[in-house]
């Protein structure tokens, strides 16, 4: 099957991109938000090809992740638009851009993002995330904490990162992602955007993961750290309620509380290495890449079929 996409979320579309087909990715001699082509810092299969737009031909299906790009998809070619974002402004009553059409279906990533949008009458299916599995173990060796977010300075409350500070007094904190470097301080580390294996293994060596984004889909980062075995810090908001079990880390609303259980996994450790081992066992079966992939197979032989 050949899939039109754009490189619009370079995690996502690493697992996306692992499946048995043949992936079309439009470039531009800019590499801007509408011609990016291949990753540069994700490990994508030869199967992952990058051509301008004009030139990919014979597309069965395409991927749409912005409203902009239904028209630039070739007239006639199924459409599934992959909501990766919780809704915004008046939630809970926020209005899909995609709602009440009967010419695509809206593939979530969440239970909670399909919960929370309001589609109308438009198709609506869920597809959880599933990760290539990082190659990097948790060791904990150094007693710093490590977060993961894109741009935390412009985007503040929604990264949570008005509450860095109350962690970093507890431990340094290491920041990792695009955008970053803005945080630095004698407490708080950024790297900016390392490549993903680099990040991975960094990050293994931090005691706990801090999920603080308090309005967000569900980052594959968090995944991640968890499939590393990293005890996890985090806000009980969104979908993290339900990747995170209580026995693999400690998700509250009150900071107070995660700020306690930061000293807690400073200290003890065999309470990290336990909630470790768990959020490890969790999101590899939870989040496996094999089980994405055939998720995203049957959507997209039911949504081919259908149009022909």
């Amino acid at each position: 099957m050949n899939i039109l996409l754009w490189h619009v979320h370079g995690s996502w579309t690493t697992s996306f991109v692992q499946g048995k087909h043949r992936y079309l990715i439009p470039v531009n001699d800019a590499r801007d938000a509408w011609g990016r082509g291949r990753a540069q810092t994700f490990d994508w299969p030869a199967t992952v090809e990058e051509l301008p737009l004009d030139e990919i031909h014979d597309v069965d299906v395409a991927i749409v992740q912005r409203p902009e790009e239904l028209e630039l998809v070739p007239k006639g070619v199924p459409v599934i638009y992959v909501e990766h974002n919780t809704p915004k402004g008046d939630v809970p009553v926020s209005r899909h851009p995609m709602a009440d059409r009967d010419d695509l279906i809206v593939a979530h990533v969440t239970d909670f993002n399909d919960l929370f949008w309001d589609t109308g009458a438009t198709r609506t299916t869920v597809i959880e995330h599933g990760i290539v599995e990082p190659q990097a173990r948790w060791t904990g060796e150094l007693k710093n904490f490590a977060v993961v977010t894109n741009e935390p300075v412009r985007r503040q409350r929604v990264t949570g990162t008005d509450l860095f500070g109350r962690f970093a007094a507890v431990a340094p904190l290491d920041v990792f992602g695009m955008g970053v470097e803005g945080l630095r301080s004698e407490r708080i580390t950024p790297y900016d955007d390392p490549p993903q294996h680099e990040m991975h293994r960094l990050v293994a060596q931090r005691r706990a993961y801090l999920h603080l984004c308090r309005w967000t889909s569900l980052g594959l980062s968090l995944i991640e750290a968890m499939q590393m075995g990293m005890p996890v810090i985090g806000l009980a908001t969104t979908e993290a309620v339900v990747a995170v079990p209580p026995d693999a880390g400690v998700l509250d609303t009150r900071v107070a509380t995660l700020v306690e259980a930061a000293h807690w996994l400073l200290e003890d450790d065999a309470a990290a290495v336990s909630l470790g081992a768990r959020a490890r066992q969790v999101a590899l079966a939870r989040y496996g890449l094999d089980r994405f992939l055939a998720d995203w197979d049957r959507l997209l032989e039911e949504e081919t079929c259908a149009s022909r």
